[in-house]
């Protein structure tokens, strides 16, 4: 877990990304595309972290892909080499979704195109009152399907807004994306840090195991019926009551309430 072109540190079961190119807003490279997708690949088998959270240094979350070093060079691929490029992109969501550990983005400013999918495929997203958010893939010439945020983003916003944002791509003020359900909170930036680690904390407090397999039927519900959902329901609760977890949890639960023995 030593990557080039992002900041990383991990301690007290936490796993702190930070985007590293302040100069552009955290602009996306070939190179930081690849790394964060082997990153959180790596992290679903790091046992010593509970929770990751990802924010970026400087003004700005992600602007999305860096429109010199991505963006032109895409015009000199063919349409396999283009392919190559996008399977990347959904790798990483893919990885983040499939990380059976909670994610955490901590957006400190702008929110943009394929960052404001990075920050969408996470489990939480506290925002600064700088943290505009917009899917900018049709101003573009692209589609606003991109990385799955055609996918997501109904789920999170409803079908009438997620149309919206991505077929217009304009900009979506924080206090917006709070009311849409898009953001959690936001605090101001000298929180932000903070807010983050009270989340984690409140994560970690609870039973890692339920917690991954939480994360786990969220993704696969999302295509399932409801009788199908309800016999997965049933199997992975029977599985969460054999784990070590369910025990320790209870007895601490009603420890609080008084209950306890």
């Amino acid at each position: 877990m030593q990557p080039r072109s992002f900041l990383y540190d991990e301690s007290d079961g936490i796993a702190r990304i930070r985007l590293n190119r302040p100069d552009r807003l955290n602009a996306l490279t070939f190179e930081v595309y690849e790394e964060l997708r082997d990153c959180f690949f790596a992290l679903e088998s790091r046992s010593s972290v509970r929770v990751v959270t990802l924010t970026g240094e400087g003004r700005g979350f992600c602007s999305g892909g860096d429109v010199e070093d991505i963006i032109g060079p895409l015009f000199d691929r063919d349409l396999e080499g283009r392919a190559v490029f996008t399977r990347v992109t959904c790798d990483l969501v893919r990885n983040i979704r499939r990380l059976r550990k909670p994610v955490i983005a901590g957006l400190n400013g702008v929110v943009a195109g394929a960052g404001a999918v990075i920050a969408l495929a996470s489990d939480f997203r506290i925002a600064t009152p700088y943290a505009k958010i917009a899917f900018l893939f049709t101003k573009v010439g692209l589609s606003g399907a991109d990385m799955g945020a055609a996918w997501m983003l109904p789920k999170v916003v409803g079908m009438s807004r997620a149309t919206e944002m991505l077929m217009l791509g304009d900009f979506v003020t924080p206090q917006q994306a709070v009311d849409m359900g898009l953001y959690r909170e936001i605090v101001e930036p000298d929180a932000l840090e903070d807010a983050m680690k009270a989340l984690a904390g409140k994560l970690m407090e609870g039973p890692a195991f339920g917690i991954a397999m939480t994360k786990e039927m969220l993704n696969a519900e999302a295509s399932m019926s409801l009788e199908q959902a309800l016999d997965a329901e049933a199997r992975v609760q029977a599985w969460c009551m054999e784990h070590p977890d369910y025990r320790t949890a209870f007895e601490a639960f009603m420890s609080r309430k008084g209950g306890g023995k």
